[in-house]
């Protein structure tokens, strides 16, 4: 008995807010007569009386809003538990991670590129090798191709006569190399011996405290070794057969993709640069300049400097009277484009040519010749003669170095620093280049500058047309 009152309660709490909603209903059935598009369907929240007799709030119903009224979105009901919203994943991420993961991928995008080029460059390494050497020797010719042009000699005559002229002299270089060691051959053989039975005695008389018996046990080891590697030798020989016929290749195509860098240089160069977006020619046709403006500068720069060290340790070895001077010295020429590697070899073949043919004092004295001249060339004339244009830190030579002769051997040690020398070039100019663009662009259009005004006496400013 006692929820009789309640209930009763509950019923007229009930009715009456169903009162309320059949008054509010009317208001908006008369705003809605007044208005050109009616709403209708029942209020939200409305209430219902249930069979038993109890009042129940029935649920919303949606109703059409108007195109000029925007969507009313009813709030929960409060009964609803509050859902806390999920972060974005991407948030959940520190943002080191987040930056070492898009380096990342990009790396190794990177790196994949690398892969295939360089397997595509092993396989056709001979064909690389030798356009290569054409860009370096059209690099060192170029310039008298030039200077016959201003001297008003046709392009055609110009491209011969230098083309003819370097390769003629190239070639006598090598035969005279080739002659000298032939020549000096049986001589060479005789001292070798006398030198070497020199070396056993000073290794006998020396602090060393090396005893006869370990002087020959060392000299069998090596005859057994020679024994027993005669089969390795004779494969090696028909090997250096396919070398020299592949060598042979290369020198045949370095000649003629030289005498086309030379002929058709520039519509070379107009040609490769179609090739790239539009976007990007700008840049490209600036980098390239500069960057044949670099090789032409290593490549002149280090001949001379091979050309000077030649003659000053070819003076010395003949003066200390070591048979195989001037081939010696053409050695030396040629390491020398080989930086800090080619220098060493060349030096320590000399030392040891002089220790075998004559004796410890001529071998030291050659070592200190060579020292010296060594450090004449890469305090003095290195930095005189290349410059700053061309200028490359010694790690990154040593690395570059070691790098190309692992890829390609002799070729690619030869080749690596004028290719690091030329890629740090271009991409200090790009590196430029789009600093100006993004200054240029930030800035704005500017205004045409003001004309300058004429010269006294109607002179022209130079260089205009």
């Amino acid at each position: 008995m006692s929820r009789l009152p309640r209930w009763v309660g509950g019923v007229g709490a009930g009715l009456t807010r169903l009162a309320d909603r059949l008054e509010a209903r009317k208001a908006e059935d008369r705003g809605a007569a007044e208005t050109p598009e009616p709403v209708t369907g029942p209020p939200s929240g409305a209430v219902a009386v249930s069979p038993a007799g109890r009042a129940e709030a029935s649920a919303p119903e949606p109703q059409p809003v108007s195109a000029a009224e925007p969507e009313h979105v009813p709030p929960p009901p409060g009964y609803a538990p509050a859902v806390a919203a999920r972060p974005d994943p991407v948030d959940a991420v520190p943002w080191g991670v987040r930056v070492a993961a898009e380096v990342g991928w990009r790396l190794l995008i990177f790196a994949g590129t690398l892969w295939v080029l360089m397997r595509v460059i092993s396989a056709v390494q001979l064909v690389v090798l030798a356009f290569t050497a054409a860009l370096l020797i059209t690099a060192l010719l170029q310039p008298t191709v030039a200077l016959l042009k201003r001297r008003g000699v046709p392009q055609g005559l110009a491209t011969a006569m230098t083309f003819i002229s370097g390769f003629v002299i190239m070639g006598l270089v090598g035969w005279f190399v080739v002659w000298q060691v032939t020549e000096n051959l049986d001589d060479l053989s005789t001292q070798v011996q006398q030198g070497i039975k020199d070396l056993k005695h000073w290794l006998l008389n020396s602090p060393f405290h090396v005893t006869e018996e370990q002087i020959n046990s060392i000299a069998d080891n090596l005859s057994q070794a020679i024994g027993t590697n005669t089969k390795d030798i004779t494969s090696a020989g028909i090997e250096g057969v396919q070398v020299i016929i592949e060598v042979l290749t290369g020198i045949l195509l370095a000649m003629f993709s030289t005498l086309f860098l030379l002929y058709d240089g520039p519509r070379i160069w107009e040609w490769l640069l179609k090739l790239f977006p539009a976007a990007a020619r700008d840049g490209v046709s600036g980098a390239g300049p500069r960057a044949w403006a670099t090789l032409t500068a290593y490549v002149r720069g280090t001949v001379i400097v091979a050309l000077i060290d030649a003659i000053f340790i070819g003076i010395g070895l003949f003066f200390l009277d070591v048979p195989l001077a001037v081939p010696l010295a053409v050695f030396i020429f040629l390491f020398a484009f080989i930086p800090l590697v080619g220098a060493v070899v060349s030096g320590a073949l000399a030392v040891v040519v002089a220790l075998v043919t004559r004796d410890v004092f001529t071998a030291t004295m050659v070592l200190v010749v060579v020292l010296a001249v060594q450090q004449i060339e890469g305090h003095v004339l290195q930095p005189f003669i290349l410059g700053r244009a061309v200028r490359v830190h010694p790690l990154a030579v040593v690395l570059s170095v070691a790098a190309g002769s692992l890829i390609a051997g002799i070729g690619g040690a030869v080749v690596a620093v004028p290719l690091v020398a030329v890629t740090n070039t271009v991409v200090g100019y790009l590196r430029a280049h789009a600093r100006e663009n993004a200054l240029r662009t930030a800035v704005g259009p500017q205004p045409p500058a003001e004309p300058a005004a004429p010269a006294p006496g109607g002179a022209r400013p130079p260089g205009a047309d």
